[in-house]
């Protein structure tokens, strides 16, 4: 199970970025893919999760309204698309996917996910 991040870059205030989240070694069926973010000195935080099953989506407060997830299952890809993106949002994005999950209500934390990716750096600048 291997998860490959991408799609970070630099870009100003109240610009955009697509984030990639490429999947290999298992298919989404069953799966809840989440971003998580971390910026310097700050804890890892959830930001976004979907669903495979139902394609259910969830937002932390901070990005709602802002951040689209999405995912295309044929591609076993899942995208973060940025939008409006502020200062605060500069962090390392990372992916990952957690299965078993059968009730989702809420981003489930990071001990349930399983695999994760290698991260990519978002910097926005003021």
């Amino acid at each position: 199970v291997q998860l490959q991040a991408s799609g970070g870059g630099l870009v100003q205030a109240g610009g955009s970025l697509r984030l990639s989240c490429a999947a290999s070694g298992f298919t989404f069926d069953d799966y809840v893919i989440g971003w998580f973010r971390q910026a310097p000195g700050k804890e890892r935080e959830g930001v976004s999760c979907i669903t495979s099953s139902d394609g259910s989506t969830y937002y932390a407060d901070s990005v709602k309204g802002r951040f689209t997830i999405s995912s295309d299952n044929a591609k076993n890809t899942v995208y973060l698309q940025m939008n409006s993106l502020k200062p605060e949002d500069t962090a390392v994005y990372y992916c990952a996917a957690a299965d078993g999950i059968v009730v989702v209500t809420a981003i489930p934390p990071m001990g349930l996910y399983g695999s994760w990716g290698q991260g990519t750096l978002v910097t926005v600048s003021s």
